[in-house]
């Protein structure tokens, strides 16, 4: 074993620590005895930090985890909240005491939540060789490359580690597969993607102590009924038969003894839909449930649009305003004090960062920082700035464009064809000049296209949806173009749809919320569609807020060719 320096173990700091998690077991008294009966033998191997490591998962991560949990002036730890001891509790109810076997941790993005439950109880459970076979499934194979790879970190670099346990990694064993850790006391740690099956894994014989689930689902695995039915499914069946049953022994009286508990399952995530794996597995009574939120409050639609918060995102995206995001925030310590509510991780959670985040998207802020079902799944769209004609075009617009999505039958069931004039300005608003949907023939169509060129002469390109009429009417209307407008160049892009539709609407949504993509207030049909949308399986017609989704993307993607000036010089 490489030599640790005794200095940085047996340091008044470590020893107060001892003596404070001691005393909380035995008492003041009997821990000041024992430390002074035992003083050389502190943090040695079999010591009482050791003992008290295995019987206490919240000591183990405070001392010897301490680069990790405990803040320093030589590391970036931050202060802990309530809500990690309460895990670090929870975990140990469940690990020392056998009291469960299966725990779902439905906490905010950016909580530790991984640090806190993934990697304190992997290092601690295979220090003391407590788990022999550990699964870790993470969101992606690379989320899973790095949870090894810090994970080895730990068992290699940790000095307090080091100390106590020795050298745990053979680096001869661990050189070839960057998903599996196999350490010195027989036991392997093993991470795999969501989407690799936990069944039939094993290793010397046996199946997985432990089996985490960290972040299970994605989005797309919540986008349609049938994505979020086989996520849950397919979680059960592997689950079903990836751990093992408890084994119980008649002792000498006769009576039933545990001699091995049963894998132990922890599901980790947020709540992404109110039909969704992780608030599915919220109904399943095998399991333990902890739920937090990232501001302690039911309803944030309520808190950030009103009061003091309306004005904040008032200043926040006023169009006007060429600085209005440091207005807004001006404005926010100038209130500072009367701003402030609960947050779950104080050290972490800002009020006025969490409340741009929610600004930027409230369905995935409540999402991902609120796990709050009862509002997700409802409208997409919450909120939309609409300001005259007159107010609109007195803007300097740096582009505009013409997006067209059309519909080819004219019957009361069926698509509109939808047409959006927008442009940018500098500082990167989008503004729906004109929004039209309507039921239009294909001479009717190509019509419409023409007067909106005639009516805005600064278009510079047009881009149509190409799976309706497969080409034929971007050559119709380069013909037409080419006759009625000989002088202007007019970029026509002619292209497919194949991105998912549901996901690309609800990505705008904090845009059009906030205020940031501006609408016609006369256009009122289309902008009482694009209000009126549920998603694909609620909502009849989708066709502007598909339309706007594109505007919002193509108005950055298309670059526009500036014509070239000649100037007369004078030599």
């Amino acid at each position: 074993m490489d030599k640790i320096d005794y200095n940085i173990i047996n340091t008044k700091e470590n020893r107060q620590l001892l003596f404070r998690y001691l005393s909380k077991f035995y008492g003041s008294d009997k821990t000041k005895r024992l430390m002074l009966k035992h003083k050389d033998h502190l943090f040695n191997y079999g010591g009482l930090a050791y003992i008290l490591g295995k019987i206490s998962l919240e000591f183990f991560c405070m001392y010897f985890l301490q680069d990790t949990f405990v803040p320093r002036p030589d590391n970036q730890a931050r202060k802990l909240a309530p809500v990690h001891y309460h895990v670090w509790n929870t975990l140990e109810d469940m690990m020392i005491h056998d009291s469960f076997d299966k725990l779902e941790l439905i906490l905010p993005r950016g909580s530790a939540k991984t640090t806190v439950a993934d990697f304190a109880l992997s290092v601690w459970s295979h220090c003391y060789a407590i788990s022999k076979y550990s699964l870790i499934a993470g969101k992606t194979e690379q989320d899973s490359i790095e949870f090894i790879r810090d994970t080895r970190h730990a068992f290699e670099e940790n000095p307090y580690i080091k100390f106590t346990f020795g050298n745990l990694i053979d680096p001869k064993k661990n050189t070839v597969n960057r998903l599996e850790l196999e350490l010195t006391n027989e036991t392997k740690i093993q991470a795999i993607s969501s989407t690799s099956s936990m069944r039939g894994k094993k290793f010397r014989g046996s199946r997985p102590t432990i089996i985490i689930a960290d972040d299970y689902q994605s989005k797309s695995d919540v986008l349609t009924q049938e994505a979020r039915d086989k996520k849950y499914s397919t979680f059960q069946q592997d689950s079903g038969f990836a751990g093992d049953k408890a084994v119980y022994r008649k002792d000498k009286n006769n009576k039933k003894v545990k001699i091995k508990m049963a894998t132990k399952f922890i599901v980790l995530g947020t709540i992404l839909h109110k039909d969704c794996f992780m608030s599915r597995l919220m109904k399943d009574r095998s399991y333990k449930h902890i739920l937090k939120r990232a501001i302690d409050r039911s309803d944030v639609d309520e808190l950030f649009n009103n009061g003091l918060w309306a004005e904040f995102k008032r200043l926040y995206f006023d169009s006007s305003d060429s600085d209005s995001v440091s207005t807004a925030k001006e404005f926010y310590y100038q209130h500072e004090s009367d701003m402030q509510f609960p947050v779950l991780w104080p050290d972490k959670y800002n009020c006025m960062d969490l409340a741009i985040d929610y600004y930027s998207d409230p369905t995935s802020f409540k999402q991902e920082m609120q796990n709050d079902a009862e509002h997700i799944g409802e409208k997409v769209f919450h909120n939309m700035v609409t300001k005259s004609p007159d107010e609109i075009e007195k803007q300097e617009f740096i582009k505009t464009i013409l997006c067209c999505d059309p519909a080819v039958e004219t019957g009361r069931r069926n698509d509109y064809s939808a047409f959006i004039v927008g442009s940018k300005t500098a500082n990167n608003f989008r503004w729906v000049r004109k929004g039209i949907i309507d039921k239009l023939s294909f001479d009717d169509y190509i019509d419409k296209i023409i007067s909106l060129f005639r009516a805005y002469p600064d278009i510079v390109a047009i881009w149509i949806e190409k799976n309706t009429y497969n080409g034929s009417d971007a050559r119709e209307l380069q013909k037409r173009i080419d006759k009625e407008f000989p002088k202007r160049h007019i970029e026509i892009i002619n292209e497919r749809q194949n991105k998912n539709k549901e996901a690309k609407i609800r990505a705008i949504a904090g845009k059009v919320d906030s205020g940031f993509i501006v609408f016609n207030e006369e256009d009122q049909d289309a902008n009482q569609q694009l209000m009126d949308y549920q998603g694909e399986q609620y909502t009849q017609h989708d066709d502007f807020p598909d339309i706007v989704a594109e505007f919002n993307r193509l108005v950055d993607e298309i670059q526009v060719l500036q014509p070239i000036k000649f100037y007369n010089v004078h030599f």
